[in-house]
C-alpha cells in the first residue's frame, strides 16, 4: 500500500504532537516539517529526526497532505497555498481568523477535488466514540470545559479557544440550528474573555447551556445530556460515558455492553404493575484510545478510500460562525450593562 506523504506546518506544542503522531501512522510518511520560527523546526527536527524546511514551498512539492498547527490567523494563507500545490488539509481549529477564509477555503478544496478535516478533536474522544450505538436526542445539555490559566490561546477569547470544541460537538449532536443565543463572559487575567457562558436554543426545541472558562483552579470537561428517558454524562477528561435510561419497547441502543470494561446493570424500578418501569445504568468506554491520533488516521484513511471527512471543512465552519454569534451577544449584554451602570450612577 502507498503511504500518504504527509507535511507539518507549525511545530510548536501541538505541532509536535501531530508531527510524533504522525511517525507512529503506518498509513503516513512524514516527509518533513516547516515552522516560521527556524529555531523551533531545528529542535523539532533534531528530536523527532526529521527533515526541516526553511522553505514552505519547497515542502508543498513533496507532499500529499498537510497537517496545519499555526497560529490560527494564518491558518487562510497557509492551508490556501497548499491547495495551490494539490494537497490535502488537516486544519485544526478554529478552521480560520474569519468566516469569509473558511468559505474561500472550502470552496477552493472543493474545486480540487481535496480533502478537508478540521481539527475539533473531542469528536473523536473515547467518550464521544462509545455512544456510537448509542441514540441520541437531546432535549437539554449542559456542558463545562474549565481549565487553568496557560498563556499559550490567550491571543483570541476562551470562546474560540475552549468553547468552539462543545459548540462543534453540540451542532453535531443536536442536528438543528440554533435560533436563539444568550451569553455573558469577562476578561479576568488576559486582554480576552477568559471565562463565559452562553444558552442556546435550536429550532428543534433543544436547549445547551455551555460554560468555558480558562481561570479555574481544578481542569473539569464534561457534558451532560437529558433526552426522553433518560440522561447521559460524558467525562472528557477520563474519557467514558455514562447512560441513565429507561428501557422503551425492548432493548434500546443504551443496553448495548462492549468488552473493554463497560459496565451495564439494573439500578431498580419505580411505580407497579403495568406502570412499573425499570431504570438501568450502563458505563460505556472505548479504551486504548488517543484521540489526536485516531483523528489523524481517520483523515488519512479518508484520503486513501476518498470518502467524506468526520469533520468537514463545512461543520468548521459552523462551529466558527457559532462561536462568532456567541461573541457577538457577549458583546451586546457588556454593553447593556455599561450603559446601565451609567444611567445607575448618573
Amino acid at each position: 500500500m502507498n503511504k500518504i506523504k504527509v507535511g507539518i506546518l507549525g511545530v510548536g506544542h501541538l505541532g509536535k504532537l501531530h508531527a510524533a503522531l504522525l511517525k507512529e501512522i503506518d498509513l503516513a510518511e512524514v516527509v518533513g516539517v516547516h515552522d516560521l520560527d527556524q529555531s523551533t523546526a531545528e529542535r523539532v527536527g533534531a528530536e523527532l529526526n526529521l527533515a526541516v524546511f526553511k522553505e514552505r514551498e519547497k515542502l508543498l512539492e513533496q507532499v500529499d497532505a498537510v497537517s496545519i498547527v499555526t497560529p490560527t490567523s494564518a491558518h487562510f494563507e497557509t492551508a490556501m497555498q497548499a491547495l495551490q500545490h494539490n494537497c490535502h488539509l488537516f486544519i485544526e481549529k478554529p478552521i480560520c481568523a474569519v468566516e469569509s477564509e473558511a468559505e474561500q477555503l472550502i470552496t477552493l478544496s472543493r474545486e480540487k477535488g481535496k480533502l478537508l478535516q478540521v481539527g475539533h478533536i473531542e469528536r473523536f474522544n473515547p467518550a464521544v466514540l462509545a455512544l456510537a450505538d448509542v441514540d441520541i436526542n437531546p432535549l437539554f445539555i449542559e456542558s463545562h470545559r474549565l481549565a487553568s490559566f496557560n498563556l499559550r490561546g490567550t491571543d483570541v477569547a476562551v470562546i474560540l479557544d475552549l468553547m468552539i470544541h462543545d459548540l462543534d460537538l453540540i451542532l453535531a449532536l443536536v442536528k438543528s440550528k440554533p435560533v436563539n443565543i444568550a451569553a455573558s463572559g469577562v476578561n479576568v487575567i488576559s486582554d480576552t474573555i477568559d471565562i463565559a457562558n452562553a444558552r442556546l436554543q435550536f429550532e428543534n426545541g433543544c436547549v445547551a447551556n455551555i460554560t468555558a472558562s480558562r481561570i479555574s483552579a481544578k481542569k473539569m470537561r464534561k457534558m451532560r445530556i437529558f433526552q426522553p428517558n433518560g440522561y447521559i454524562s460524558l467525562d472528557f477528561v477520563e474519557g467514558f460515558s455514562e447512560i441513565y435510561f429507561i428501557p422503551q419497547g425492548g432493548a434500546q441502543g443504551g443496553q448495548k455492553t462492549f468488552n473493554d470494561g463497560t459496565l451495564a446493570f439494573n439500578l431498580g424500578q419505580i411505580g407497579s404493575g403495568a406502570d412499573m418501569k425499570e431504570i438501568k445504568y450502563n458505563r460505556l468506554q472505548k479504551s486504548g484510545i488517543n484521540p489526536l491520533k485516531y483523528e489523524l488516521t481517520r483523515f488519512l484513511e479518508s484520503i486513501i478510500s476518498g470518502t467524506a471527512t468526520v469533520v468537514s471543512g463545512e461543520d468548521g465552519l459552523a462551529a466558527l460562525q457559532l462561536a462568532n454569534q456567541v461573541l457577538a451577544k457577549i458583546d451586546e449584554h457588556t454593553r447593556l450593562v455599561k450603559e446601565r451602570s451609567v444611567l445607575k450612577n448618573g
